[in-house]
């Protein structure tokens, strides 16, 4: 699994959101969520910036670039 794919859904699940939830907050299905987390399709840097600003962390931290 990628450091992305690994990060958003620890992340997400840190905070206590569903998939629906956070896919509800960045505008973009609960599909596209699934996709990414298992690391089979990569978002986009707008939708970088969405999952980013609604998770609050940085995109560097999603991206394993940083480690907070």
């Amino acid at each position: 699994m990628n450091k992305f794919a690994e990060r958003l859904r620890e992340t997400r699940t840190e905070l206590g959101l569903s998939r629906k939830e956070l896919a509800e907050k960045c505008g973009t299905l609960e599909r596209n969520l699934s996709y990414w987390e298992l690391g089979q399709r990569e978002c986009d840097f707008d939708m970088l910036i969405k999952l980013a600003t609604a998770l609050d962390v940085s995109c560097d931290f999603l991206l394993g670039k940083t480690d907070f």
